[in-house]
């Protein structure tokens, strides 16, 4: 199994975006069995709250099934638990190798590292942009599932 871990700073728009995403792709190349699939938040701001409204309606648009999640903060338990731990922009990064107190076992990237990019996928909290948050999603999503399968990690 492997075990992936979606991050955001309140875990109601892209990671739980991810989170469903990610699940959809695997689901669709026959690899559901090979995955246990979460996301949490670096913040506390929105634990228990569901994914927003505009992260529901953009993985309908694209006919991904929504993964039923409530927010929830990463914790140490994690780290030891996951074996990737992907975050969605930088302050992302930042803080969960603050939280984490670094990454002795390097599990932590930030998404779009796995499509060449050093780019941040923005929060369309703050921009209401949600296309452009899913296209970079699945820019993301697709080149880190690619990765796992070139390198064996998954087969």
């Amino acid at each position: 199994m492997v075990n992936v871990l979606f991050v955001c700073h309140g875990n109601i728009c892209r990671s739980t975006l991810c989170e469903s995403l990610f699940t959809h792709l695997v689901r669709e190349r026959g690899l559901d069995s090979k995955f246990v699939i979460d996301s949490a938040a670096t913040s506390t701001e929105e634990i228990g709250n569901p994914p927003h409204h505009g992260t529901v309606q953009k993985l309908k648009e694209m006919h991904v099934p929504l993964v039923p999640h409530r927010a929830r903060q990463i914790t140490r338990k994690d780290y030891v638990n996951f074996d990737y731990i992907i975050g969605m922009d930088s302050w992302n990064i930042r803080n969960l190798n603050r939280m984490l107190s670094g990454d002795p076992d390097q599990k932590v990237f930030k998404l779009l590292s796995f499509a060449g990019s050093s780019r941040d996928i923005a929060d369309p909290w703050y921009t209401g942009d949600f296309d452009a948050t899913y296209d970079d999603a699945y820019e993301g999503c697709t080149a880190f599932l690619d990765h796992l399968l070139d390198t064996g990690v998954v087969y």
